[in-house]
């Protein structure tokens, strides 16, 4: 009944604080109806939860597919934005929701650990009326928000969904690390941000946000020279890390690329048969 073994670390609080228990976890077959080790996690009790040990970098080939639905009306299609901190995810947001409320229905939800920043942000710039915006604090691991435990963030999707009936509900994640991506059962398409600044070295680096999302971004191409980063090397290991799958080089803050990213995003509610059809 079982084909893998799972190494995971639990985070348990105790009276003398954070400790690490390793135990195994098994997995069921997904031909037997487990979710692999995509969902190998659960949740040690109050504050803690596990953090699976991957053997990869992931592959974008083998990555949780893209699931068809008929529920639209009780969550609209959602759109994951995820990446590293400080790497333009909430420029990104911003960009999208300028350009996406030109002709269609749009609410947004944001992530941060113990603050509404991100929200705040948005809202100064009048990204989208303040009432289709929700604000989650997550108050832990950002990935665990996203992906083991999305109760929070799949309640707000819901509720704008009710409220407003939207065609698009874009969900930008708290910045984590490289280890971090959406659940397939909470977005329906996965963009991964990362940035220039943080050296032409990112890609190769793998991680499942890399190498499985549905479009990596590659923010702040205008930061290259400044930091020495090669532009090319990073084309050329984001295409071998992500077989081939989309990766579009943009400036979010600029405006540059956000068009090529707006078309993917429709391209994809098209093909996965969503009502986006826009408003005006």
């Amino acid at each position: 009944m079982f084909d893998k073994v799972y190494k995971t670390i639990v985070l348990k609080e105790t009276e003398a604080g954070t400790k690490d228990v390793f135990h195994w976890t098994w997995a069921a077959s997904t031909a037997l109806g487990g979710h692999g080790p995509g969902h190998g996690h659960s949740h040690g009790g109050p504050g803690g939860h596990t953090h699976e040990l991957m053997d990869g970098p992931g592959s974008y080939v083998e990555r949780e597919a893209l699931r068809v639905r008929d529920d639209w009306d009780q969550r609209a299609f959602t759109v994951g934005v995820g990446g590293p901190v400080g790497s333009g995810k909430t420029a990104l947001m911003l960009a999208l929701c300028r350009k996406l409320r030109e002709k269609h229905s749009v609410c947004a939800v944001t992530n941060d650990i113990f603050t509404k920043e991100d929200w705040e942000f948005l809202c100064r710039n009048e990204a989208l009326p303040e009432d289709r915006m929700r604000a989650i604090e997550t108050g832990g691991c950002p990935h665990a928000a996203i992906r083991e435990d999305y109760s929070a963030n799949m309640d707000s999707v819901r509720e704008l969904t009710r409220r407003f009936r939207p065609e698009l509900v874009l969900l930008e994640s708290g910045g984590d690390n490289l280890a971090a991506n959406f659940s397939r059962e909470l977005a329906d398409y996965i963009i991964y941000v990362i940035d220039v600044a943080g050296g032409d070295k990112i890609p190769r680096k793998g991680g499942p946000g890399i190498t499985q999302s549905d479009l990596l971004v590659v923010n702040k191409t205008d930061l290259a020279e400044a930091v020495g980063a090669d532009l090319a090397v990073m084309e050329r290991d984001a295409a071998r890390m992500r077989q081939g799958g989309p990766t579009l080089f943009c400036q979010a803050k600029h405006g540059v690329g956000v068009d090529e990213v707006v078309k993917l995003i429709l391209e994809s509610a098209s093909h996965l048969g969503a009502p986006v059809k826009g408003t005006h």
